[in-house]
């Protein structure tokens, strides 16, 4: 079984500034969308269903088995998938063991950052490659905290400063949710104004989903499909009210049981779905996950994981490289540093 580094928990004394009026709320939408105009215009708003098709096709790498390319509807005109690869680097500004986002200081992370971007776009011309930085906005706690639900909203200061750093190098932004014993539709609910933004993604992550009242990082948690439905249903409303392009929405998953039901995974026009093969260890141990638990269990894109340090702890042959990953079936088309 491959381990996250999820499991060092995230124990941080901050207020948290969810009572933040909805006025403030507007005029910080307000402000964030003029700044991110520019990445609006990254991607194509008008739609070529033969294109789309064979792009699709490209990515499933030859399968013949009929799992890939995944039928779904078609996206929305401005769908950054399948165009597009992303390139994110992960973590918390609260700490430095949770991510090289929030390990590095801002100027080195950033110049680290487009160097993968480089390297990815070398490997692979045939999609645009474009940087994004994910950030983890509501961390899983071991302590149960006031509202009782083993969980913490980092400030939207926060959340400002990664669209703030974003905003040089035209970069996506994700926000990562870890429930705790919280719900999907209520942590994803509370981060609206800022996934009202053209630029802005979501992130939500199983490990730390207790159903039955465990304390996080005891086990690994779970979503249902029901769980996943829910942050599709909220991404699709806000894109139609908002005439948004498509948003995507990374599922983190490593074992068997952090995903359920994925037949029942809903596809929609107005979201890109990613399964992302997160974890850590040797590359032989990494592809057997992704072969498991995300090639044989298709939804509609998939992302790989890679740690620095992680990966390379007990390992002789190191870290994955793009060459290496463009191997793989369906080719991943969000890559994910921590």
């Amino acid at each position: 079984m491959l381990v996250s580094t999820f499991s060092l928990l995230l124990l941080i004394l901050i207020e948290c500034n969810q009572g933040e009026t909805d006025e403030v709320l507007k005029v910080k939408e307000k402000t964030a969308t003029k700044k991110t105009d520019s990445i609006a215009q990254t991607v194509p708003m008008t739609f070529d269903t033969n294109d789309y098709d064979k792009r699709m096709l490209a990515i499933s790498n030859n399968d013949t088995t009929g799992r890939w390319p995944v039928k779904a509807p078609y996206p929305l005109p401005g769908a950054i998938l399948p165009y597009h690869r992303i390139i994110a680097y992960y973590g918390n500004l609260y700490s430095k063991r949770m991510g090289i986002l929030g390990e590095l200081p801002k100027e080195q992370m950033l110049q680290k950052l487009q160097k993968e971007v480089a390297l990815w776009r070398k490997a692979d011309s045939s999609v645009k490659t474009i940087p994004a930085l994910h950030y983890i906005a509501v961390t899983a706690q071991g302590a149960p905290g006031k509202n009782n639900k083993h969980r913490m909203r980092m400030p939207f200061k926060e959340i400002d400063t990664i669209l703030s750093w974003a905003k040089p190098i035209n970069a996506l932004v994700f926000v990562d949710v870890q429930v705790g014993h919280s719900s999907v539709k209520e942590e994803v609910a509370a981060l609206g104004a800022y996934l009202k933004l053209p630029n802005v993604h979501l992130g939500i992550d199983p490990e730390f989903s207790m159903k039955h009242g465990e304390r996080p990082g005891s086990k690994i948690g779970t979503f249902t499909a029901e769980d996943i439905n829910d942050a599709v249903a909220i991404l699709a409303k806000l894109v139609r009210e908002h005439n948004l392009p498509p948003k995507v929405l990374i599922v983190h998953r490593f074992t068997q049981g952090m995903v359920t039901g994925y037949k029942n995974i809903k596809t929609v026009p107005e979201v890109q779905i990613v399964m992302n093969m997160d974890g850590f260890g040797e590359k032989s141990l990494k592809r057997s996950t992704y072969l498991r638990y995300i090639y044989r269990e298709p939804v509609q894109f998939t992302g790989f994981k890679l740690f620095y340090k992680n990966d390379t702890k007990k390992s002789a042959d190191g870290m994955y490289t793009p060459e290496e990953l463009l191997h793989s079936t369906p080719k991943p088309l969000y890559i994910q540093y921590q």
